[in-house]
């Protein structure tokens, strides 16, 4: 059993990882609860110092996400072309216009689901990120393969 299926990497698909990656760490959840309990301030105190810092809280993370995955996308010179994805029985295999490389099942960190995209990641901030619109009829055949293969442990795909 395998699949291929190429990922065009674009800023929304980049975007998409960015924030599963940043809204599941403990960072990410303990400033966007600081930036709601002072909303909740401002409500209570009327002070507008409240409304402010808990505006930026709240908007300014996801708005820099955006905007460093534009500039990621951008500027990583890998994404310029589409990745070609091949996951079988071994691994996982990415090809690119100038290269090729391959990574195991017992290498891999875990994988996770967002509803766009299935992460997997090689380390605890690298990933490969296949968009479940680039994977189409594959995605079942991959999901298969990634929950046969890894610690079920390591697999939150829903």
């Amino acid at each position: 059993m395998s699949a291929e299926f190429d990922v065009k990497m674009t800023t929304g698909k980049m975007y998409d990882y960015m924030l599963r990656h940043t809204f599941a760490s403990f960072a990410g959840i303990v400033g966007e609860a600081l930036g709601i309990v002072l909303l909740i301030g401002f409500f209570a105190a009327h002070q507008w110092i409240y409304l402010l810092a808990g505006v930026i809280c709240v908007f300014y993370q996801p708005i820099a996400l955006y905007l460093r995955s534009g500039q990621q996308v951008k500027k990583n010179k890998v994404f310029a072309a589409p990745l070609h994805y091949t996951v079988d029985e071994t691994g996982i295999t990415v090809r690119t216009e100038d290269a090729e490389d391959s990574i195991t099942w017992d290498k891999l960190y875990k994988a996770v689901s967002t509803s766009r995209s299935i992460i997997l990641y090689t380390s605890r901030v690298n990933a490969c990120i296949f968009p479940k619109e680039d994977m189409g009829e594959q995605k079942d055949t991959v999901i298969a393969l990634i929950s046969t293969h890894m610690d079920p442990k390591q697999v939150n795909i829903r």
